[in-house]
């Protein structure tokens, strides 16, 4: 046998010079089995996030593309279309520090992410995003409602409505980032699954935010041609981004995209918010579609965290995407 052969060319080196030159041999059933890694165990450590991150990048992502709707909707005219855009932005206004809060623990650590600012850290720069766009969001939906109500008249009225296009406009500036950056921020880490794929998750994050908030805005009673485009856009996209991530595999490294239950969860999400809304859109059943797409975006966000921590349990995959 080629491995005895071996052992017993080891053993002759061994007796004749003290040490062994080249590979040695994997005896099957011997004490030490033969696994990646240290013993089998994990390289790196799997994310300790629960359930209140992924809803919190769900509930970042509309909010925050709710509000470029909302400034749109302002330029345009389009008052009531506005009023409720602003009103998912300052929802989400309100919901992300507060399931950012759960999932730390204890308030005070929340602020002591706002005590310094890190330009080379994402979890600072998105403290940061999410008490900007706060500060625009909530204070901007008062003063679009006030003007709205029209309850004061003359040059108030007047200042109103530029102090609320002005917070809007920020809320849209912000808006942007935070549908995006948690994208940035999954891609910044170690764990191959995110890291390789760090350029799709921004994109995918940014174009699920955007539908999320057309869904919604349409389940609540805006059913307009401008919203109705891009549902039909971003569905298109999701389905273009599903298939260049069924293309754009990287073996064992992101196996964990593509495999097991993470890996059919994350495919269930993209058809969800991709080819089936396009699809039930086409065919004008607009409320499924909506209903769709926004279950396949917050299935997608569960769906990339859990295949985070699988990747992050599997030593091949490290050592794969080192390679």
């Amino acid at each position: 046998m080629p491995n005895e052969r071996r052992l017993d060319q080891l053993r002759e080196q061994a007796w004749e010079k003290g040490v062994v030159e080249g590979r040695g041999v994997d005896v099957a059933g011997g004490p030490i089995p033969h696994r990646p890694g240290y013993y089998g165990q994990p390289v790196i450590k799997p994310p300790v996030w629960t359930w209140e991150i992924p809803l919190y990048f769900f509930v970042g992502g509309f909010s925050g593309m709710a509000a470029v709707i909302a400034l749109v909707g302002v330029i345009f005219h389009q008052s009531d279309l506005a009023l409720t855009a602003m009103w998912l932005a300052a929802i989400g206004a309100i919901l992300s520090p507060i399931l950012l809060i759960m999932d730390l623990g204890r308030p005070h650590l929340f602020l002591n992410m706002l005590r310094v600012f890190k330009h080379q850290s994402p979890m600072s720069v998105g403290a940061w995003i999410v008490f900007f766009f706060g500060g625009c969001a909530v204070p901007g939906l008062i003063a679009l409602e006030l003007h709205t109500q029209q309850i004061f008249t003359g040059d108030f009225d007047q200042f109103l409505q530029v102090i609320a296009f002005l917070l809007i406009l920020g809320s849209a500036f912000w808006g942007i980032f935070l549908a995006t950056y948690t994208g940035v921020l999954l891609g910044a880490t170690a764990i191959p699954a995110w890291f390789l794929h760090r350029t799709f998750l921004p994109i995918h994050f940014g174009v699920a935010g955007l539908g999320s908030a057309a869904a919604l805005l349409e389940l609540l009673g805006h059913r307009i041609a401008p919203l109705g485009g891009l549902g039909f856009l971003a569905a298109g996209f999701e389905t273009i981004l599903w298939i260049w991530l069924e293309i754009d595999k990287h073996g064992k490294a992101d196996r964990a995209l593509h495999q097991s239950r993470s890996g059919w969860l994350i495919r269930g999400g993209e058809i969800l918010s991709g080819p089936m809304a396009l699809i039930l859109r086409s065919v004008n059943l607009v409320p499924f579609a909506a209903i769709s797409f926004l279950l396949g975006a917050l299935i997608s966000r569960f769906a990339w965290i859990w295949a985070g921590k699988v990747c992050a349990l599997d030593p091949e995959a490290v050592f794969a995407s080192q390679r």
